[in-house]
């Protein structure tokens, strides 16, 4: 997918743990591990707030297109 997710790169940055953020944010930490790996398929702006809300980032710190990257065969789907 040609989005890719920078979560554990501003989670380092900022000197913060997974599990803290999913406490401040409401979210278990499973789904946010997901998020962090890149597997997830979607985000809530509700969720992106949070985490830019409590890593006092922007949503492009957090997220960022990468040109080239192959698609994951759904292309057209849902478009």
């Amino acid at each position: 997918m040609p989005i890719v997710v920078n979560l554990d790169v501003m989670l380092a940055k900022r000197k913060r743990r997974l599990g803290d953020l999913a406490d401040a944010i409401g979210i278990s930490i499973q789904n946010l591990s997901i998020l962090k790996t890149g597997k997830a398929r979607a985000m809530r702006f509700s969720t992106l707030a949070a985490i830019c809300r409590e890593l006092d980032c922007q949503p492009g710190d957090i997220l960022e297109y990468v040109a080239g990257e192959e698609s994951d065969g759904n292309a057209g789907e849902g478009a």
